[in-house]
């Protein structure tokens, strides 16, 4: 299919469309999301099939301008207002951020106010988003990215239309069930990551539920997925912060939000109760905030030696 669907989006105020799809990105290479031709390019296993969509931003209209390819095509521009935030109640944390800065939490405002085009966006594919925080879980980014672009490029099937070279479209959750051993070993994903993806894999129409709109509130969504054996706090956050589109859903037990919220926030790091009183006045937007301190580089100093990337790998 090489003629590509089209729908053009206006958003009723700034959007930076690559800052809005960053967290789905995996890592330098990730298979799945491209940012190429003035655009940013994401695959993806929608209800209806394989798709592949490419995001651009038409200054002069105002408009974000939506194409995409293969049998998906038609629900990836369906779904493209929601997957760049357009139910994203930015306006109710203006008000929050204006009251804290009052409290010491200036820099929040601050963030906010250098960076108006970020919303936070879902994408409804609730498996998709688990697969890649579970092999993040526990290990350095550099590590579960080369798992995530291992097995994409020997499990997920070429993308829809013009797509750039070696873009790979998510497989479908019977086939992560059928992944042997020896291939999550050849992926650097240890045994207890792997069960934990195919027993996820195994409830995937179950978990694809949560994310219809209106189906469940995120304490549900979240008590549905911490049910499954190897779904702790964190994983279950970087799940409905991009699924579902949660502003609320702080990743607690983060090797590094922690420190970052703190310095920002104190001059000081802390831990993660630490970080949830820092972040209580900023309740409902927890996940913004932590979003915000990120991308404006507030974090602490590096100390000691970083933590080194594992291999399982033997060949």
């Amino acid at each position: 299919m090489t003629t590509p669907r089209e729908r053009r989006w206006r958003p009723d105020g700034p959007i930076d469309v690559a800052l809005t799809l960053s967290p789905h990105r995996r890592g330098a290479g990730d298979p799945a999301w491209r940012a190429e031709h003035g655009g940013v390019w994401r695959t993806c296993r929608t209800p209806e099939g394989p798709g592949t969509i490419l995001v651009t931003v038409e200054a002069r209209e105002r408009a974000v301008l939506g194409r995409a390819w293969g049998p998906g095509a038609q629900w990836l521009l369906q779904t493209l207002p929601q997957a760049l935030g357009a139910d994203d109640d930015r306006g109710a944390f203006a008000g929050i951020a204006e009251r804290a800065a009052g409290a010491g939490g200036g820099v929040v405002l601050d963030a906010w106010r250098r960076l108006p085009g970020l919303r936070i966006g879902r994408t409804s594919r609730v498996f998709e988003a688990l697969v890649p925080a579970v092999l993040e879980q526990k290990v350095v980014g550099r590590e579960a990215w080369r798992a995530w672009r291992w097995l994409m490029r020997r499990y997920g099937e070429p993308a829809p239309g013009p797509a750039p070279e070696g873009m790979r479209v998510f497989p479908e959750p019977e086939i992560w069930r059928k992944i042997p051993s020896w291939d999550w070993h050849r992926a650097g994903a240890e045994a207890v990551r792997a069960r934990t993806i195919v027993n996820a894999a195994r409830h995937a129409d179950k978990l694809e539920a949560t994310a219809r709109p209106g189906a469940v509130a995120s304490a549900e969504a979240d008590r549905l997925l911490r049910a499954l054996p190897g779904i702790g706090a964190w994983t279950s956050a970087e799940i409905r912060q991009r699924a579902h589109g949660d502003a609320d859903a702080v990743s607690v037990g983060d090797y590094h939000i922690p420190g970052i919220v703190g310095w920002a926030l104190t001059g000081e790091k802390t831990d993660d109760a630490g970080m949830l009183r820092l972040l209580a006045p900023y309740a409902g937007h927890r996940y913004r905030v932590t979003r915000l301190l990120e991308l404006t580089g507030h974090r602490p100093p590096p100390r000691g030696p970083r933590m080194p990337a594992r291999d399982h790998r033997r060949f």
